[in-house]
């Protein structure tokens, strides 16, 4: 039996990375790190910031900060304010509206976090939006029409949201609601202190200038059936919302005058609801109760009311309070329940604040076990019991303390524990649950071209429902010119996109006919960069926070009114930032993910390998480049670059 004959030295091999006969492991570091240089170079990695990753809209936030801060220059001959109004529009069509009650996670996930506050995300986006109606900036009409008909049924903000992309896209729309005025929860389920009517109407009719037809007092089902529309139209979106309260799920829960909250709210934005009992109890715990009780805080009780004219019957629908304009109104005594501690409640923070300066009671921890009810049929009181509350796998927990069952006195009480969606004539769609079942892209299961978005697919922010509306139209678009649907990226934001910068300056790409190596010198890519936005959040722990001095957040002023004050008191609280407040907030910002040309990179590289970019190819985004000749890896370009931007990585 004849035995292989050995490798010898003389025996040319092709790379491998062990050798015949070898055992061993041997370390990487030897290669990599030799003396003081290593086979590591600076490498340019974007990444989406936290703000962006946690907006449901997807704005690209990062992008407008450094237009209002002056990093990102407007094209010659247009305003700041403007190009910084139109990047947000790209993915929010609200910006006045949800500047001003959308409770921001975005800011809970800034990274500014961990050197003092967060950046005033919410303000800036609140500055533009007035900005651009006192401005009357208008959308850009596209420059041509597809011939593709779309019926977007609900005008909330889903359906809105949805209608506004795809016309920008060149699709025909036809927008139906079962109501008079378009806006769904914006105008029926939110006060108009917190959104000032004139300024939702504004940024409604800057979506439907592009064209947008309307069906109004319109049910889909009812008056026109889903057949019908299937047939009239190449594509639907489902905007149902979901504008059903959900009662209390207790005995005696079914008294006249026990109501749901989203009834309530339409009742008082409907101008139906001129007055409250004098001790109105809310059950919940979210931004709705709050908004409910500081409804009935303004609008307050009259004496002597007549049994036709109680609150009830208005919200019913049968009858307008015109009592409540000729008679005295006294205050109201509110009290906010939740099953969880008030600290612990889902509501916005400052929103508590608010109601609790108001002189609204909020009580934690209690549960309601029944509702009380007098001879007449009607509730007297709210019985509730101490409880521990908690989320266990997703799954809501409640456990009761019994012998702490308390009796709260009521002449109102207003359920504000979720929502339901109303599926008549619709039932098709209803998966079982109460919502409609959908893809990544909101397409509806087993109905090509039909898509949904907004509370019909989760209850939840109205910020969330723009958001589903933009990707359901992107879906929209692809099913109408017979594209297949992309998977979407996991960070699913309006991205900052380099290349495209790099055209806009005149610098060509060439394209790319071989594996290259090192692209400090070719045309054919961007210099060692690579845009992980889609797939990849940057941390705090990336940053080099030392760069960030403790700067102040400039606040907007908000009203804050006394128990007294509050009654039949209908202003708007919030106060916007002026012009140098924004683009102070603006300056805040710390760009992670992005390089903002701080120029460290350059100064602290002891071998002058980092270099500023000529300024005919430099951009945001590429301010700097590397001489990988120079390069000897000691990666101190990387360890005081603030954003995160630099990374080391293996190169030629």
């Amino acid at each position: 039996m004849s035995t292989p004959t050995p490798a010898t030295s003389a025996q040319p091999l092709n790379f491998r990375r062990y050798k015949d006969g070898e055992t061993q492991l041997s370390s990487w570091q030897k290669e990599i790190f030799d003396a003081g240089h290593s086979h590591k170079c600076p490498t340019y990695i974007q990444s989406a910031p936290p703000c962006q990753g946690s907006c449901p809209a997807g704005e690209d936030i990062r992008g407008y900060l450094n237009i209002v801060r002056g990093i990102e220059k407007p094209p010659t001959g247009m305003l700041w304010q403007e190009y910084a109004f139109r990047r947000l529009t790209e993915a929010n069509p609200f910006p006045s509206v949800m500047g001003r009650v959308c409770p921001a996670p975005c800011e809970s996930g800034c990274n500014r976090n961990q050197v003092e506050d967060f950046v005033g995300i919410n303000s800036v986006e609140h500055f533009l939006g007035d900005y651009g109606i006192a401005n009357k900036l208008a959308y850009p009409k596209p420059a041509a029409l597809t011939g593709k008909k779309v019926a977007v049924i609900g005008g909330g903000p889903a359906g809105l949201s949805t209608a506004y992309q795809l016309a920008l896209k060149g699709h025909e729309v036809t927008l139906f609601d079962e109501r008079a005025e378009l806006g769904g929860m914006m105008r029926y389920g939110i006060p108009g202190f917190r959104t000032p009517r004139d300024v939702l109407d504004a940024e409604i009719q800057r979506i439907l200038d592009l064209g947008i037809q309307t069906r109004m007092n319109c049910r889909i089902g009812t008056d026109i059936s889903m057949a019908q529309i299937r047939a009239d139209f190449d594509a639907v979106f489902l905007g149902l919302g979901a504008q059903a309260g959900r009662a209390l799920p207790v005995e005696g829960a079914d008294a006249p005058n026990c109501v749901t909250a989203t009834s309530f709210l339409k009742a008082f934005n409907d101008g139906r609801l001129r007055h409250v009992g004098k001790r109105v109890v809310v059950v919940g715990g979210g931004d709705t109760s709050i908004d409910v009780a500081t409804v009935a805080r303004r609008l307050g009780h009259i004496d002597k009311v007549h049994e036709s004219d109680r609150p009830e019957h208005a919200i019913a629908g049968h009858v307008a309070h015109d009592v409540a304009e000729v008679s005295a109104r006294q205050g109201a005594e509110v009290t906010l329940t939740s099953i969880f501690a008030v600290d612990k409640m889902q509501a916005t923070k400052h929103e508590v604040e608010q109601a609790l300066a108001e002189g609204i009671a909020i009580r934690g921890g209690m549960t309601p076990v029944a509702v009380l009810r007098g001879p007449d049929g009607r509730a007297t009181a709210l019985r509730l019991m101490r409880c521990e509350a908690k989320i266990v796998s997703g799954r809501l927990e409640i456990k009761t303390i019994e012998g702490t069952e308390e009796d709260i006195p009521a002449d109102l009480i207003v359920s504000a524990i979720g929502q339901a969606v109303d599926f008549t004539g619709l039932d098709e769609f209803n998966n079982g649950k109460g919502a409609i079942n959908s893809d990544k892209n909101y397409q509806v299961q087993g109905q090509p071209g039909c898509f949904v978005g907004g509370d019909v697919v989760r209850p939840h922010l109205l910020t969330t429902a723009i958001g589903h509306g933009a990707i359901a139209a992107e879906g929209i678009d692809r099913f109408l010119q017979n594209e297949p649907l992309e998977k979407r990226p996991k960070i699913d934001v309006h991205a900052f996109d380099l290349k495209r910068k790099m055209l806009e300056k005149g610098y060509a790409f060439s394209e790319v006919h071989e594996p290259i190596r090192g692209t400090d010198k070719s045309t054919a890519a961007i210099h060692n960069f690579d845009n992980r936005s889609d797939r990849y959040v940057i941390s705090h722990k990336e940053l080099f926070l030392g760069h960030f001095p403790y700067v102040a957040r400039n606040r907007r002023g908000t009203v804050t009114l006394t128990a007294e004050q509050a009654l039949n008191n209908f202003d708007e609280r919030l106060q916007a930032l002026v012009e140098a407040q924004a683009v102070a907030e603006a300056k805040r910002c710390m760009s992670c993910g992005q390089c903002f040309e701080c120029d460290n990179c350059v100064v602290y590289c002891p071998q002058v390998a980092v270099f500023k970019v000529p300024k005919s190819k430099s951009t945001i985004g590429r301010y700097v480049d590397t001489d990988y000749n120079k390069c000897i890896g000691c990666h101190i370009c990387a360890d005081v670059c603030p954003t995160g931007y630099i990374q080391m990585g293996l190169g030629d």
